[in-house]
C-alpha cells in the first residue's frame, strides 16, 4: 500500500491499535488471571514456597526476581536491537518478532506447573520479554507519525483502546473462569478420582492461549499500515551490532545539553520505578494481603478490582490529556504521583476487600494518565532529530533499570520480611523523591 503521511488519522489509528492488541497481555497475564493461577498451585501449602534455581523461595518472591530478570534483559537487549534496526531500517520486523516471541510465550503458559517450574517461567519470561521489546518499537513509532500537538492524544488514545480491548477480553475469561461448566470445561481427574486442578483452572490456562491469540491476530493491523522504514540492503555486522550502545552513549552525551530533558528523565527513572513494580504486583499483593473469605470470593474480587481498574484508566487517560493540555505536563505529572504516593501508605493498612476496591479505583484513574503522560512529556521534549529510536531506546532503557531495581528492592524485603506491605510501603519513598524532582525541571522559557 502507499505510505501515509504523517499525522493522518488512519496512521495514527493503526499505531494506537497495537495497543488494543498487546494490552490484553498486561491485564490477563500480567495483572488478573495469571497471578491468581500462580497462587492457586500453591493453596495446599502452607509456607508457599518453591524450589528453583538451586534455592528456596517465597512463591511471590520467585515470580518477582524473574520479572526484575526479564526486565534487566530488555535493557541490555534493547540498544543493540535498536541500532541494527536504525541500520537496516526495518523497526516494524523487531517489532514482530518481539510480537510474536510474547504471543507463543502467552500459549505456552497453558502448561505451567510447579513440577516443570524451569520450563514454566521460560514461558512467563517470553510472554514478559516479547510485550515490553516490542514496546521499544513500539513507541520510537510516536514521534514518527505523529506531530507534537498530536503526541499527548494519540498517546491517550492508544492507551484507552488498550484499556477497552483488554477489559472484553478479561470479561470473556472471567465468564469462562465461573462458569466453566457451561463451556463443558471439567476438572482435571487423576486415574485413582483425585481432582488435580478445577474446571476453573482450567478455564485459566485456556485464557492464556487466547490472549496469545488475541496479540498476534489483533497486531496484523497495526503491522500491514505502519511503515516498515527503508532498508539499506547491508549485512549487520559486528560493529552494527553494538551500534545502539554507541548511539545511547551519544544520546547520553546530548542529554547533557539539553538540561530540561535530562531532569525529566532522572525524575521519570525514579517515578517509572515505583509505578512499574506496583502493577506489576498488585494482584499478587491483593491474593495474599487482603481477607476475602474464600476462595470464589478471591476469584471474583481480584477480578473485579482489575475491570475497576482498567475501567477507570479509560476516564483517567483522558482527563490526565485534558489537564496537560490546560495546566502543562509537568505539573500534571507532580499531581498524578503524589496520589501514587498516597496510595502507597494507605495500602499497608489495607486488609478488607472493600479497603481494595477503593485502592483499586484510585489506581485505575492515576495509572492510564502517569503512563501516557510520561511517553508523550518525553517525545515533546526531544530535540529535533531523526533518529527517534535512539532517544526512546534510551527512554525504555531508563524505565526497565528503574523497574529492576524497583522489583528486586520488592521481593528481597518481601523475602527478608515474608510481608508485601512492607515492601510496598518502601515505595513511598521513590514517588516523593519523583515528586522533588519533577519540580526542578525546567520550563522552556527558563531556559532562554
Amino acid at each position: 500500500m502507499s505510505k501515509l503521511e504523517k499525522g493522518s488519522k488512519k496512521l495514527l489509528n493503526a499505531w494506537a491499535f497495537y495497543d488494543w492488541a498487546n494490552s490484553v497481555y498486561t491485564l490477563t497475564i500480567a495483572s488478573s488471571i495469571f497471578p491468581i493461577f500462580y497462587s492457586a498451585l500453591f493453596i495446599s501449602q502452607v509456607e508457599k514456597t518453591v524450589p528453583a534455581f538451586g534455592f528456596v523461595f517465597k512463591s511471590t518472591a520467585l515470580i518477582t526476581y524473574v520479572t526484575a530478570f526479564t526486565f534487566l534483559v530488555v535493557a541490555f537487549t534493547s540498544p543493540i536491537l535498536s541500532g541494527i534496526a536504525d541500520y537496516v531500517g526495518n523497526k516494524k520486523n523487531f517489532m514482530k518478532f518481539f510480537c510474536y516471541v510474547g504471543g507463543l510465550g502467552c500459549i505456552g503458559l497453558y502448561w505451567f506447573s510447579l513440577e516443570s517450574i524451569h520450563l514454566s517461567l521460560l514461558f512467563y519470561f517470553m510472554g514478559l520479554i516479547g510485550y515490553w521489546g516490542s514496546l521499544v518499537f513500539y513507541n520510537s513509532y510516536l514521534p514518527d507519525i505523529a506531530y507534537p500537538e498530536q503526541q499527548d492524544s494519540v498517546s491517550a488514545k492508544g492507551f484507552s483502546l488498550g484499556y477497552v480491548g483488554s477489559v472484553l477480553l478479561l470479561v470473556i475469561n472471567l465468564f469462562m473462569v465461573l462458569y466453566p461448566e457451561l463451556l463443558s470445561i471439567k476438572d482435571n481427574i487423576a486415574e485413582n478420582g483425585e481432582v488435580i486442578e478445577t474446571a476453573a483452572q482450567v478455564a485459566m490456562r485456556y485464557s492464556f492461549v487466547m490472549v496469545g491469540l488475541w496479540w498476534i491476530g489483533f497486531s496484523q493491523y497495526s503491522f500491514y499500515i505502519l511503515p516498515k522504514g527503508v532498508s539499506s540492503g547491508h549485512k549487520v555486522t559486528k560493529a552494527i551490532v553494538f551500534n545502539g550502545l554507541k548511539e545511547l552513549k551519544l544520546v547520553w552525551i546530548q542529554l547533557k545539553q539539553n538540561l530540561r530533558l535530562k531532569r525529566y528523565l532522572v525524575a521519570f527513572f525514579v517515578f517509572s520505578m515505583a509505578v512499574q513494580t506496583i502493577m506489576l504486583v498488585a494482584v499478587y499483593f491483593g491474593e495474599e494481603e487482603i481477607a476475602w473469605g474464600g476462595e470464589d470470593a478471591k476469584t471474583m474480587g481480584l477480578i473485579g478490582s482489575i475491570l475497576i481498574i482498567q475501567l477507570i484508566a479509560i476516564l483517567g487517560a483522558v482527563l490526565t490529556s485534558k489537564a496537560s493540555a490546560k495546566y502543562g505536563n509537568i505539573k500534571t505529572l507532580i499531581i498524578v504521583n503524589i496520589i501514587w504516593m498516597l496510595l502507597c501508605f494507605y495500602a499497608y493498612f489495607m486488609v478488607t476487600p472493600i479497603q481494595f476496591y477503593l485502592a483499586a479505583g484510585f489506581v485505575g484513574f492515576v495509572m492510564g494518565g502517569v503512563q501516557s503522560l510520561a511517553r508523550s512529556t518525553y517525545s515533546k521534549f526531544l530535540p529535533e532529530t531523526e533518529d527517534t529510536t535512539s532517544y526512546f531506546s534510551f527512554y525504555d532503557v531508563a524505565e526497565k533499570i528503574g523497574i529492576v531495581i524497583g522489583m528486586v528492592i520488592f521481593a528481597t524485603i518481601d523475602q527478608i520480611t515474608g510481608s508485601m506491605r512492607n515492601a510496598i510501603l518502601f515505595l513511598f519513598i521513590f514517588f516523593l523523591i519523583g515528586i522533588v524532582l519533577l519540580f526542578r525541571v525546567p520550563k522552556q522559557d527558563e531556559l532562554n
